[in-house]
């Protein structure tokens, strides 16, 4: 599923610095390495191709431990420079430094919203097509239905008071210009 994700994220990045957030499980650093990569073209020469990782990826691990009770956070830099990483953070979030807290809210909201991903369950929703469907919907749902409080954008009306303009992720990246019903969004059709 690991691999499956990232060469999902892969197929969608722009050839742009991407600043990638992973928490301490080993394997989302090597699934990383494998999909961030590319080719070296070989010149008459026999053999296989060298791959050279990306050098726009900056990845980023946030590992938690505990032990006799105390929670210790290391954060480190797998990949790429720390002026870089810098600059990422400052530009998609305004402050903070490296954290996961972003995926771990929005992966608490899909608990939430399908409880299937709570706990363990013995229904249909535990097949993987099914749990892919449920998946799509929650994701439709959120980005398109749902206002978040951290895209709202201040308007001020006069000097003592200001209003606030409610958008959901859709909106603030353009892809509409209102928020979407249920039905609205049950009943669009995909162009082919």
């Amino acid at each position: 599923l690991i691999e499956a994700l990232v060469g999902r994220v892969r197929a969608m990045a722009l050839c742009r610095p991407l600043l990638v957030a992973v928490d301490g499980l080993p394997s989302y650093v090597g699934a990383f390495y494998r999909a961030f990569r590319s080719k070296l073209p070989r010149h008459g020469q026999g053999g296989r191709a060298k791959l050279r990782p990306w050098s726009e990826l900056h990845l980023v691990q946030v590992v938690k431990q505990r032990s006799a009770g105390t929670l210790t956070i290391q954060r480190r830099i797998v990949q790429g420079c720390a002026h870089q990483i810098a600059s990422l953070i400052q530009a998609s979030q305004g402050a903070g430094g490296i954290n996961t807290a972003f995926i771990e809210r929005l992966n608490a909201t899909f608990r939430q919203r399908l409880n299937v991903l709570a706990r363990r369950t013995r229904t249909l929703a535990r097949q993987p097509d099914t749990l892919q469907a449920g998946m799509y919907v929650v994701g439709c749902v959120y980005n398109f239905c749902t206002y978040h409080h951290s895209l709202r954008v201040a308007f001020a009306l006069s000097l003592r008071s200001q209003r606030w303009l409610q958008r959901t992720p859709a909106i603030a990246a353009g892809l509409t210009d209102h928020r979407w019903t249920l039905a609205e969004l049950f009943s669009f059709k995909v162009p082919p």
